[in-house]
Formats: structure tokens, sequence, C-alpha cells
């Protein structure tokens, strides 16, 4: 009989003692709205865009992982044509890769976007340009997006962006990893991107002024600077390649507006105008 007394005081006081200490510690958790992602009208301004993609189950996945976030404009650059047929077929994104727009060269994929943006998984060390991680190339994005279109490109699985792909890009990002193993599979890194985008849409910026130029846009002026450096003779045949994407990598720092763009025109017009009238440097 005693046992039992004892017993039951220990259970009422550890009873009592559970009470006290969930009314201390533990909070009422508040209902959740919705499971879903939110998907701002922003968001359809980005272009994802796959260079000379190989691997139709890689293709598949990465357009698994638009659909899954929302995003619904890919375009491919020089896809390797059996594998793009093949992966047409993949489950969740038939629709959205039927409507996939094809390119013979990412100057022409990234041509109507303002913000050009590069993935890779090389160190800074081997690079020419800004690179950010994800976290923070994101916020760079949503606030562009906010007013204009931006691309974003991923390489092949073998390779990556080649550097002349590179040069087209304002800026590089690079999802953090484990050094022993720094690259991603291709779906896996559109995945992870596209979801670091979405999940703080809030964050969109609103609309900037001046409108800045696009890719396109840039390109006329790049281009007009390396007739004009040719004309004055600074381009020797031997480094043409390099020094043109030096130079189309020091244009795309400028980050020109559109009316900046109109201005550079005319000045380099005026210039190549002189020089090739007989005005051109001497001797």
């Amino acid at each position: 009989m005693r046992v039992r007394v004892v017993n039951r005081r220990l259970h009422s006081l550890t009873k009592g003692a559970g009470r006290r200490f969930a009314n201390r510690h533990w909070k009422p958790v508040r209902g959740v709205k919705s499971v879903f992602l939110s998907v701002w009208a922003e968001f359809d301004r980005l272009r994802v865009v796959l260079v000379a993609a190989r691997n139709p189950l890689n293709i598949g996945a990465a357009a698994r992982a638009m659909s899954n976030f929302g995003f619904r404009h890919l375009r491919v650059v020089s896809p390797y044509e059996v594998a793009f047929r093949e992966a047409r077929s993949a489950v969740g994104a038939a629709a959205l890769l039927s409507n996939a727009e094809e390119f013979a060269s990412v100057a022409e994929a990234v041509a109507d976007c303002t913000l050009v943006v590069g993935t890779t998984a090389v160190g800074q060390g081997d690079l020419q340009h800004p690179l950010r991680r994800l976290e923070y190339g994101a916020r760079i994005m949503r606030k562009q997006l906010g007013s204009s279109r931006v691309a974003l490109l991923f390489g092949s699985e073998r390779v990556g962006l080649s550097n002349q792909d590179l040069s087209h890009c304002h800026m590089l990002l690079r999802i953090p990893t484990h050094e022993a193993n720094i690259s991603m599979n291709l779906g896996q890194a559109v995945a992870v991107c596209l979801y670091e985008l979405v999940r703080n849409g809030k964050a969109m910026q609103k609309p900037q002024s001046p409108k800045p130029a696009t890719a396109a846009e840039v390109e006329r002026a790049t281009m007009l600077l390396i007739d004009a450096l040719r004309a004055s003779g600074y381009v020797k045949p031997r480094r043409a390649v390099s020094t043109e994407e030096n130079v189309r990598r020091l244009v795309r720092r400028l980050h020109l507006s559109t009316r900046d763009v109109e201005f550079w025109l005319g000045i380099l017009r005026q210039i190549i105008w002189k020089m090739e009238a007989g005005g051109g440097p001497q001797g």
C-alpha cells in the first residue's frame, strides 16, 4: 500500500512539472498559409540558358527543376540534337521543353537581357569576372529582374562554359560545395540556383533608372570598339581572339545604360570615320 501511495505522489509531481515546463517553453505552432512557393511576376523575366548540353537526362532534369519553381523560359545554345530530342519526353517538363528556344550562339541567346550571369565550379583565382556565392549573386539577379530580363547560363556537363561564353557574362555564380567534389550535376545546379531565387521573392527591387542596356546593345558597342582598335593597329592577329574576349569583359564591367551605349556609339563611329578618312594614327 505504501508503495502505491508513493507512486501516485511521484506521478502527480512529475505530471505537474511537465505542465509547468510546457507552459514555460512551448509555444503554439502557427498555421502554415500555403505549402507552395509564391512565384512573382518578375521571375517571368528570367531566361535559363543551357549551352552545348549533351545528356538528355540532365536536360530533362534541368527543365523539370524550372517547372518545379515556376520558371517557363528555357533557351538552348547548340544542343546535341539527339540528346535534346530525347529530353523532350521528360516527365513533368515536356511542355516547357517543346517551347524551348534554340540559338546558334550565346550572343544571340542573351541579346535581349540586361544582365548575363554565368555559373562555374572554378575558384576566383582562375577567373577574370566578378565571382559571387549563390546567395549574394541571387540578390543582384532579383534586383535586375524587377525591371528587365536576366539570363542565367549553364555550361555543358563535361567542360562547362568556355572563355568565349564567359566573355558575354557580367558576373559569375558559384554554388558553395565541398572541396573534395566541387562540380554538381546540371539538373541539380539548375534546381539549387532557382530555389535560391524564389525562396526570398519579396526582396524584389523597384525598376532601375536609367534603363540598363540589353546584351545586344552592349555587344554593338563592343564590336564597334573592337573595329576601332583594329583600325588603329592595336589588335594583333595572333592575339585577336583573346583581345576580343578581354574587350568584351571590360565593356560589361561598365554596366552601361541604353543612353550610355548611344553616346559611345556616336564617339566610336566618329573615331572610325576619322581614321578611315586619312586621319588615322601617325607612323
